[in-house]
This record gives structure tokens, sequence and C-alpha cells, in this order.
């Protein structure tokens, strides 16, 4: 009796842990206007606040265009060829910094002490100090194709990940200090059907890419393509177009722009798994997904209307709604802000 007591206390304590990070959580997308804001909400999908980048918008095409470290955002201005840098406090943001980058950015990932910033033509490597990011780069490479294709940028142990939809997947080596050392390098054993690699996610050694026309997702691991599942393998009708990716624990959801719909399937070693075709589904194209702290949030556009939808995650790998909110249209990106430091 007492062994069972002590296993519903711990289940117990386990619940109000993820309880009490889910209610500290922020979930933030960016305007994408002109005069680019980022759009703040509570787990629930209740407004929190807008806060300007001083920056423009224009960004299209891309994946990670927002990103989140600890109490650190970065988001991207296309139109001013700048990032924004801001700090949490409490449950608002505060814009710290505006940095120069130079082409225009469409994609940001944080590392260890440095903030990646992928742009039109070439990647750059900002030292991070504290809340500060450095203005100027220690390294940056140009990009196999820079014809305006790039899609996003990840982090791996010693090299970054970057996408260009014109079918190029490759790195760019890492100094030990963690700047970019070199040239990039395209990825061997990509696909021979490849078709407009899009959105990633890092974990590890191991970066899983979409092959968004080609309804594909790879595996990439040392500079290779390891492996590649189809979203056909599903039963039932082929969720198309698996376009962004979000990690949680070891489920990979996949948000599938045309069939308005996310995906679950499960990675472990080499392997991704199908595991559930619908996830979730939505009245428009889902745009962005983003997960953390027991929370998967997507954002989706409806044709004049853009939406937020945040999910509570089970331990089965299981969504149940628990907010939506209408934000800008058409908004560009989504990260949730856990009530505890992110895992990056």
């Amino acid at each position: 009796m007492r062994v069972f007591r002590l296993i519903a206390s711990v289940a117990v304590l386990a619940a109000a842990a993820v309880a009490a990070e889910q209610e500290g959580a922020l979930i933030v997308t960016m305007s994408n206007a002109a005069n680019n804001e980022l759009l703040v909400y509570d787990q629930h999908g209740g407004w929190l606040q807008s806060v300007a980048t001083n920056g423009k918008g224009g960004v299209s095409g891309n994946a990670g265009g927002i990103e989140a470290r600890g109490n650190l955002v970065a988001a991207v201005n296309f139109g001013s060829s700048s990032v924004s840098l801001f700090e949490r406090t409490d449950r608002r943001l505060t814009l710290r910094q505006v940095v120069a980058v130079a082409s225009g950015p469409v994609s940001v990932a944080f590392g260890r002490d440095h903030l990646y910033i992928l742009g039109a033509t070439r990647v750059e490597s900002h030292r991070l100090f504290g809340s500060s990011v450095a203005a100027g780069a220690d390294g940056s490479a140009m990009l196999l194709k820079a014809d305006g294709s790039a899609a996003q940028v990840g982090v791996l142990p010693n090299a970054l990940v970057i996408t260009e939809k014109s079918n190029v997947i490759e790195t760019a080596a890492l100094n030990g200090d963690g700047s970019i050392a070199g040239p990039a390098t395209l990825v061997q054993n990509i696909p021979a059907n490849v078709d407009a690699p899009f959105g990633l996610i890092a974990r590890g050694p191991n970066a899983y890419v979409t092959i968004a026309h080609a309804d594909e997702i790879s595996l990439v691991r040392n500079g290779a393509v390891v492996t590649t599942t189809p979203s056909s393998s599903f039963p039932g009708p082929v969720q198309h177009a698996p376009c962004w990716l979000a990690l949680a624990g070891s489920f990979l959801f996949s948000a599938n722009s045309p069939s308005h719909s996310v995906s679950r399937y499960a990675v472990y070693g080499d392997k991704i798994v199908p595991d559930l075709a619908i996830a979730a589904t939505f009245s428009g194209l889902p745009a962005d997904v983003d997960a953390t702290g027991g929370l998967v949030a997507a954002i989706d556009g409806d044709g004049p209307v853009t939406h937020i939808s945040i999910f509570s995650l089970d331990d089965g790998g299981n969504l149940t709604l628990q907010g939506r909110a209408t934000t800008a249209n058409p908004a560009n990106g989504i990260v949730i802000m856990g009530g505890a430091d992110r895992d990056n």
C-alpha cells in the first residue's frame, strides 16, 4: 500500500510540475508587417502583449523566423535586414537589441554561446553575451545556392544544418567556440527525388528535415542522410507536404500545410516511424509548429484570418486543444517560451 501511495504522490507532483510550467508559458508569433511586432499570448490563447521589433517584416517561404532560448527570443526582420533580440521578464518581453545582418534574414537558431542567422544568401554566427549579442559576425559562410530559397537553420554539436528549397541540404562547420568555420558543404545521400527541403528540427547529432514537395522526412547525421520516411507510409489519406517540425521527447510532429493537419511520428535511433496520420486538424493551412513543456502550438492561415492553436501534450503523444486565438494576418512563425528554460 505504501508503494502505491508513493507512486501516486510522484505522479501528482509530476503533473503539478507540468501544470506550473504550462501556466508560465508564453506563445509568441510575429505580425510580419511593415512595422513588425511580436505578438504574445498565454497558454490558453489569451492576448498579453504586442511589442515592436523596430524592423520591417516581409519574410515568406521560411521556417524558424522566431526562436527562443531561456528568457531570450530572436525574430527576423527580413525587410530591414536585421534581427531583434528580446528578453523576458515575468510575462512580458522587452526589446534589448537590433542587429544588422548581411542579407535579408529568414531563420534564426540559438547555440550554446551564439545566435545563428540564416539570410537569403549567407549564414552568420554572432556571439552571445548574457542577454546581448555581438553586433558583428564572428563567422559566416555563403550558401551553396544563395538564390533566395533559404528556408531554415539548425544547430548540431559541431555544425549548422541548413535547407535551401532549391533542393539543397548543407552543413557549415563550427569552431570549438561555436563560430562558423569554413564554407558550406553539401549533405551526402540526399534522396534522388528531393523536392523542396524546407523545415527542420535538430537535437543532439540528429537533424530531421522535411522534403516538402516529395512528402518525406529525412534524418541527417554526420553530414549525410541516414534514412527517409514518406508520409504515404501512414494508413489512409496521404498527409501532403510536411513543412514544419517540432520534437517532444520521442515524438516528432509535422505540420502539413495543404492537408490542414499535424501528423505524429515516433523517432529513435535511425528510425522515423509513422505513428498517427492526423494528430490535429485546422480550418486553414498550418504555417509553423512548436513544442515544449507539455505544450504544442501551431499557427494556421485561413484566407484573411490567421489563428494560433495551443494543445496540451500527454505522455502518449496525444494533443488536446486548450486554447485558440485570432492573430495578425499573415503572421509568421511561432515559438513557446516555457515556464522553465527551453531545452534546445
